[in-house]
């Protein structure tokens, strides 16, 4: 991306933000080097009202989304300067004819990619409806979910597979976010039909969100090779043969192995940037997440099931004083162990280099394993006190989590 006076960026994001009839939508996301902005993520359309046109603006913090409506003209426009005025790090701006990316540095530069939309990708017309409902990443028709079963031959979705519909969609949207951030702030190279974004679903199962997650990419016209990994051999016939109902042989190719031991040299030119591990079981999380820091992949998605390892060690010894509350009835203890888990696993991650957030990734009526860990290698040094925060909760659990011995 070349670099560019930061004023100059600016005013090119704000004529393109009001430019109402172009505008598809906006994103503004993470941070610069000091303050924090007001908003963790905003999105920004145009949406046509009974009183006109107006600039919808959706802010999001840590809970929840605010959405303002800002009629075209003085109103829009000072939303928007407003929003520019925020420390963002990254905007990223789709028109009709061109996507733009803009990244600020620590020095306060602006690296600018702009990249044209090919004629065939260019929408009729942008979407202007206030009350449409949530926009699928993949349409009920898509022929993935057919392949799959979670929709009918009418391209319905079945109603016994509406929970796992809403869970594919919801991760979809974690991984979409995650990889646009990983692109924009240039630390996940650009991916080409030479040297396609390579990635990894350790413990796939079925490949449901596998699939998913290559839909969405060819969708998007992003080059990806996709290697799913599993130690059953149900898995790997059966996801051979949905590969080649699709036509997606080229694009995706299964090892069967366990975790700790799966070798994709034989499918994989180097190691994978991305890695999923979507569910799998207890220490299978752990097996994963060792081998994603032994890759230096560049982002990780993990959404954990079961931590019977921690409540395991939990049984085993007395709980530190004054926590014996927790750990007195099985149902607290679990979820304690859940926590504690997690909690450890980031901490681990971040001590070698990663940024991690744990989220909540689809509403626990859909699933209760909802818990995602969203880690990103920034390459830097841990906090000096991190160590020392881990240890201490270590001892005084008198608990060693998995992660640690395979890191080790």
């Amino acid at each position: 991306m070349p670099a560019e006076p930061l004023l100059r960026a600016q005013a090119r994001v704000r004529a393109a933000l009001l430019a109402d009839a172009d505008l598809v939508r906006a994103v503004a996301s993470g941070r610069r080097k000091g303050p924090r902005p007001a908003w963790r993520r905003v999105e920004l359309r145009y949406v046509d009202l009974k009183a006109g046109r107006h600039l919808q603006v959706t802010a999001y913090d840590e809970t929840q989304a605010h959405v303002a409506n800002h009629p075209v003209g003085a109103a829009a426009a000072a939303a928007v300067d407003g929003l520019l005025d925020e420390p963002f790090g990254n905007w990223h701006v789709d028109t009709a004819t061109e996507q733009t990316q803009v990244r600020i540095t620590k020095r306060g530069e602006a690296l600018v990619h702009v990249a044209p939309v090919a004629s065939t990708q260019r929408p009729a017309a942008p979407d202007r409806t206030h009350d449409r409902g949530k926009q699928r990443l993949l349409a009920p028709d898509h022929p993935v979910l057919r392949a799959l079963g979670i929709a009918d031959d009418h391209g319905r979705v079945k109603p016994s597979r509406q929970a796992k519909y809403r869970q594919v969609e919801e991760f979809l949207r974690a991984l979409d976010a995650a990889l646009a951030d990983a692109w924009s702030t240039g630390r996940l190279r650009v991916p080409t039909e030479v040297e396609p974004l390579r990635v990894a679903d350790l413990g796939c199962g079925n490949a449901y969100l596998s699939f998913a997650a290559l839909a969405l990419l060819r969708q998007r016209d992003v080059p990806v090779h996709l290697v799913g990994v599993d130690s059953k051999q149900q898995s790997f016939d059966h996801n051979l043969a949905v590969a080649r109902d699709l036509g997606w042989d080229d694009a995706a190719s299964w090892v069967v192995a366990p975790i700790a031991a799966a070798d994709l040299t034989g499918v994989l030119a180097r190691p994978p940037e991305v890695v999923l591990a979507l569910h799998a079981c207890d220490t299978a999380t752990d097996e994963a997440l060792a081998r994603a820091v032994a890759w230096d992949a560049t982002l990780v998605l993990a959404a954990p099931c079961c931590h019977h390892d921690v409540a395991a060690q939990l049984r085993r010894r007395p709980p530190p004083a004054p926590y014996g509350a927790l750990t007195r009835h099985g149902i607290l203890r679990e979820r304690l162990a859940d926590t504690l888990t997690d909690g450890l696993r980031a901490s681990l991650l971040r001590q070698r280099g990663y940024r991690v957030d744990v989220v909540e990734f689809v509403e626990s009526r859909h699933t209760p394993r909802n818990t995602l860990i969203r880690a990103v290698r920034t390459g830097r040094e841990p906090d000096a006190g991190a160590r020392e925060e881990y240890e201490a909760l270590v001892t005084s659990w008198g608990i060693r989590p998995r992660l640690a011995d395979l890191l080790a």
